[in-house]
């Protein structure tokens, strides 16, 4: 862990935030860590839906696929697409320098 990154994340109001991301960290945690609203219940283990984030399409491909425990939450989620992720299984690294996030409905308390 080290090198600092950004993480771009729009709220569902449509405000944008570039927030300071450290390699190694859960997105889940560095939107919870930087105030903004997001419920994230189950502090990153998988078990809810709470971090839903749609992810910028473009930056799909950079992400690893959801594995099945993922996918299952997901289908607890509220208002899933096609680039619907849990933030709380994105870790950040250098090749997501910038990656683009959207709080999902159900995530922001």
């Amino acid at each position: 862990m080290g090198e600092e990154r950004t993480l771009i994340v729009t709220t569902r109001e449509g405000e944008t935030h570039k927030l300071a991301a450290l390699d190694g960290w859960r997105v889940m945690e560095i939107i919870r860590d930087h105030g903004l609203p997001i419920k994230a219940e189950c502090g990153g283990a998988a078990a809810c839906a709470t971090c839903h984030v749609y992810v910028d399409p473009a930056w799909l491909p950079k992400l690893a696929p959801p594995n099945e425990e993922e996918e299952d939450r997901l289908d607890e989620a509220f208002e899933v697409m096609g680039n619907s992720r849990l933030s709380c299984q994105i870790l950040m690294r250098p090749d997501l320098d910038g990656l683009p996030v959207t709080l999902a409905p159900g995530s922001e308390p």
